[in-house]
């Protein structure tokens, strides 16, 4: 049910009081109440009116001292004061202690008292919007929605990326390909001092060489063959927001010179022009190489490097995360069964095994496709083993990537044997030369899984 607009009419005179009623009440969204007195109103004003038309002179207390109780007590009351006088001092006096407007009592009054009370609600309905929408975009934000993880490393992580957040500290994040390098930059962002300004990010590797410094700076109208304008770098662009590197090692030597004198001294200077623009931009880098690394070998400069360090954030590959494989392989799995009106489909045990025991060298960005794809291609309503396409171009090598004991270097083994061969426990038993029965004790224990 739609709730009722809640108006007290407080009034000494019982005739225009009862006036106010009836033309009010012929809104059936309104619910309205009359006093007449100042005692029984405070006695009912625990019920938190909507609206309150106060008459501004009452024979116990003035229209402003009613007024100041009722903002002091209920702040989220619109109150509209309702007077004989027609005195701006008085106006001006009552508007400054919180009433909503002051209308004066004439043969309009009812007809301004309508159109007043619509256009609160207006505003009050625009208000509970936007305070919605910002309590959409807060929770969209929220480290740990946009970020899924529990594993120990992850929660280092987060960490960080609340520290970071606190201050306009240089971030460099690392991490192999697909590993969320980008969502942890935005993350810092939009939980920073910051979040109100653009978020800009540039892929250094995808813009062509003769073409970055222009990204990067701007440039004016005829600078080269092909600028028939003026252009904004994404210096400018994230003007009191922050500006995403992603992939900043692959930026060559001589632009690494014109980057470093830019951060020192806060300021561009566009492409064919020689006004100099000063910029205020919060810098967070990315790379999937080892950039000290990369200074040994002089292709990237040391002077920047220590310029870009800053709060150093290391994001651990997939593999490294233990069952986060599983929270985010439900989690990508539910968004995209909702996105394409699917029932949902989680994994089986094979399946959860089969996932488990996989390196995903594509990181959590693999894993997104790997499952979305077994979603499309499962005939029933859980996802089954073999609806997993997993990259087994190296099997060994994915095998020994991890640090195991040997009891777990064994357990997979089996397990993949097991998966080679259908499942077949007298098969396998022959071809790795162990008895069945281990196998079946293996499975009794939990520490191999066969396919129901």
């Amino acid at each position: 049910m739609k709730k009722l607009l809640r108006i007290y009419i407080l009034d000494d005179d019982p005739w225009y009081a009862t006036m106010l009623h009836h033309y009010l009440s012929l809104n059936p969204d309104y619910e309205v109440t009359v006093f007449n007195d100042e005692q029984a109103f405070f006695a009912q004003l625990h019920h938190k009116p909507d609206v309150v038309t106060l008459d501004y002179s009452l024979p116990k207390y003035t229209g402003e001292e009613v007024l100041k109780k009722i903002k002091r007590d209920y702040p989220d009351t619109d109150v509209l004061v309702v007077s004989g006088q027609e005195d701006v001092g008085t106006a001006v006096s009552l508007l400054q202690a919180g009433a909503a407007d002051y209308i004066v009592k004439n043969e309009d009054t009812k007809d301004i008292l309508w159109n007043v009370i619509i256009r609160l609600q207006e505003i009050k309905s625009l208000k509970t919007e936007v305070s919605e929408l910002k309590s959409q975009l807060k929770n969209k934000y929220d480290i740990n929605k946009m970020i899924i993880g529990q594993s120990e490393a992850m929660q280092k992580v987060f960490q960080l990326i609340e520290k970071a957040a606190q201050t306009n500290i240089t971030v460099s994040i690392t991490g192999e390909t697909g590993t969320g390098k980008e969502m942890v930059a935005k993350a810092i962002h939009h939980n920073s001092s910051r979040q109100q300004s653009p978020f800009v990010a540039l892929n250094v590797a995808a813009i062509p060489r003769d073409l970055l410094e222009s990204e990067l700076f701007g440039h004016e109208k005829g600078a080269f063959t092909g600028a028939t304008g003026k252009r904004l770098g994404k210096f400018e662009e994230a003007h009191k927001g922050t500006l995403f590197l992603d992939e900043i090692g692959e930026m060559d030597l001589t632009l690494q010179a014109k980057l470093l004198r830019v951060l020192q001294e806060r300021e561009i200077t566009r492409i064919g022009s020689n006004t100099v623009v000063p910029i205020d931009v919060r810098i967070i880098v990315a790379t999937h190489r080892n950039l000290a690394e990369e200074v040994k070998a002089k292709r990237f400069r040391e002077d920047l490097y220590y310029r870009l360090l800053g709060l150093p954030i290391s994001i651990p590959p997939l593999r490294e995360r233990g069952n986060d494989i599983f929270i985010l392989a439900k989690h990508f799995l539910q968004q995209f069964c909702k996105d394409n009106q699917l029932p949902e489909k989680p994994c089986s045990a094979g399946a959860m095994e089969k996932l488990r025991s996989y390196s995903f060298p594509g990181n959590v960005r693999e894993l997104k496709s790997i499952v979305e794809l077994a979603a499309v291609m499962a005939d029933g309503n859980t996802i089954e083993a073999d609806n997993l396409t997993l990259f087994n171009s190296n099997k060994e090598a994915d095998l020994l990537q991890e640090e195991m004991t040997l009891r777990d270097y064994e357990r997979k083994i089996i397990q993949h044997y097991l998966e080679k061969y259908d499942y077949d426990i007298l098969l396998v038993a022959k071809k790795l030369d162990i008895g069945k029965s281990t196998l079946y004790r293996m499975v009794q224990a939990g520490e191999i899984i066969l396919k129901k």
